[in-house]
């Protein structure tokens, strides 16, 4: 018998449940020096806007609760060698916009655009229908807005050089 995947209830309302999405650290972390993460938790407490969690002692981001402002609080209060040092202002990920977003099914839903702070999400007419959204990747620090706030849940963050490999 195959055993079926827990299922929220956030995410039966969406009408499905959600793949888990690749790990993405928070900004500034060196992948080399993450051994050196002893999962203290003091990124997770000092985190404003608390998108940081510990994955198997690890921090990851979940931008379901909210942004990366790229405050660097994170780097600042980790007692590890872990975080490079300089500052960052974009991760190597963008929004990518699914199929399932509202105005792709005729309804008028702009909310990742109105929370993007680098303006990365515009919407152009169409005839008929409501405006759709369009991702300016190169404006799109990937610091996870829009995805919060999407009532399908149809933004998610992807590698931002993914064309180009699958090219």
């Amino acid at each position: 018998m195959e055993r079926q995947a827990a299922v929220s209830r956030r995410d039966f309302l969406r009408g499905g449940r959600r793949d888990t999405p690749a790990a993405i650290r928070p900004p500034g972390v060196d992948a080399a020096a993450l051994a050196a993460c002893t999962g203290c938790g003091a990124c997770v407490e000092h985190c404003p806007t608390h998108i940081v969690s510990l994955v198997d002692g690890l921090p990851v981001l979940d931008f379901r609760a909210g942004e990366c402002t790229f405050c660097g609080a994170c780097a600042a209060h980790c007692p590890e060698p872990v975080f490079t040092g300089a500052p960052v202002d974009r991760f190597d990920y963008v929004a990518a916009i699914a199929a399932s977003c509202l105005p792709f099914q005729g309804v008028d839903c702009q909310a990742c655009r109105d929370a993007c702070p680098t303006g990365a999400i515009r919407f152009r007419p169409v005839r008929g229908g409501p405006f759709v959204p369009e991702l300016i990747a190169e404006a799109c620090t990937g610091c996870g807005a829009c995805i919060a706030v999407c009532p399908v849940g149809a933004v998610a963050a992807v590698t931002a050089n993914r064309e180009a490999v699958h090219a």
